[in-house]
């Protein structure tokens, strides 16, 4: 048998040693945060924010857009009740801060053309046939020419803030068009543009939500309405009313979470989930009836059109903190197996009646008050779409 020498042990130095450390902790230590990136990414963020909270309360005003929103709603309630963390409910901020970027930039750069169109104007008044009208005016045109190819430059080249203060944009413009890819550029942005947007998503999804939630209120808000001809009909419909508002804020979790309008049935499966998390799902519930109550103040009359936007603004400031609330009940519900204590359970039970019955009261009081009576109790703006904000006064 042959004999194997044994391997002698390599001799390492230190200093080899410690550079090779040196060298591998470079290579992986991450660099350190850029202060002027952080404090750009958190302005970025809250304009995007404001922006957004515009967007949606523009949109409360418009039949087709309160759809918009309430599918918006129910994504954030889905998205939140899905992972459990409510930063994941805050959806769309980057997008809307792109868009309310352009928004921006082309608004700044229309300053000047308003400026000139005034004094054209003045000039016009005080001598309509003089030379400074028709120079005033060729300069107002050429001013238009320019913005018009400015500004589509900038969207084509993003259409972020940074886009419309490019003093290159016009040349750039050309150059493309020379080369044949602006048209397909432009087609490709705008697409990508609308795809990242989810309309289709967020209508399908507040059509859904909106048809699942009617079918559950239709018969207790039926009821309550002939409550003033028959009290024993209103005393029945108040009773099934306050039965209802006990789901209908975790099945609208449930639907948003699965995208299913079969969890409208699943009342049991609410039951199973709110024994998991009982004091979690009496909390949702109390946020989000509190949330909608002072609502009902703003149907006393109706709305003046110089206020509808503010009016948006505070369904969003009540309700959007409700939706994020109630897809963090149903998220603690999903992270047990078992149900909590009996003591919970009851607890969670007995805290809820007050807020029910509340408002239950409010719903009722609300067609005795609202300026459009007894049709103002299908105006559910806690389940349903925010349509107290459409009729204006057209004052």
């Amino acid at each position: 048998m042959t004999r194997v020498a044994a391997l002698k042990p390599i001799p390492l130095h230190r200093e080899v040693f410690d550079a090779e450390l040196d060298v591998f902790d470079a290579a992986v230590a991450p660099e350190p945060p850029n202060p002027l990136g952080v404090v750009g990414r958190v302005a970025e963020w809250l304009f995007g924010a404001a922006t957004l909270t515009l967007g949606l309360a523009l949109l409360t005003a418009v039949p087709l857009g309160q759809v918009l929103v309430l599918g918006y709603l129910l994504e954030v309630t889905g998205r939140v009740a899905r992972t459990g963390r409510l930063r994941d409910g805050l959806i769309g901020v980057r997008t809307a801060a792109r868009l309310g970027g352009a928004a921006l930039g082309a608004g700044v750069l229309w300053v000047p053309l308003y400026v000139v169109s005034g004094i054209a104007e003045s000039a016009r008044i005080i001598d309509p046939a003089g030379t400074p009208v028709r120079l005033w005016e060729g300069l107002l045109l050429a001013l238009m020419a320019v913005y018009v190819l400015h500004v589509a430059g900038a969207l084509v080249r993003g259409g972020r803030l940074r886009h419309f203060l490019h003093p290159l944009n016009i040349p750039w413009l050309g150059l493309k068009l020379m080369r044949g890819s602006l048209y397909s550029d432009c087609r490709d942005r705008l697409w990508g543009s609308l795809v990242r947007l989810r309309l289709r998503h967020y209508f399908s999804l507040g059509v859904r939500g909106y048809l699942g939630a009617f079918l559950w209120l239709v018969v207790p808000l039926a009821l309550l309405g002939s409550g003033h001809r028959l009290p024993l009909l209103g005393i029945l419909g108040a009773g099934l009313l306050g039965i209802v508002v006990l789901y209908l804020p975790q099945l609208q979790a449930r639907f948003a979470r699965d995208n299913q309008l079969r969890a409208y049935r699943e009342w049991l499966s609410v039951r199973r989930d709110f024994g998991r998390a009982p004091l979690a799902f009496a909390f949702a519930v109390w946020v989000q009836l509190l949330a909608a109550s002072p609502l009902y103040l703003l149907k006393i009359e109706a709305i003046p059109r110089d206020l509808i936007f503010l009016e948006g603004f505070v369904f969003l400031a009540f309700m959007f903190p409700a939706r994020l609330v109630t897809g963090w009940a149903y998220a603690r519900a999903g992270r047990r197996d078992e149900p909590r204590h009996f003591v919970f359970r009851w607890l969670g039970r007995l805290v809820v009646l007050p807020v029910v019955v509340a408002y239950v009261g409010v719903v009722f009081t609300s067609q005795h008050i609202g300026w459009h009576g007894v049709s103002s109790l299908y105006e559910q703006h806690a389940f349903l779409l925010p349509v107290p904000f459409t009729d204006v006064d057209a004052k």
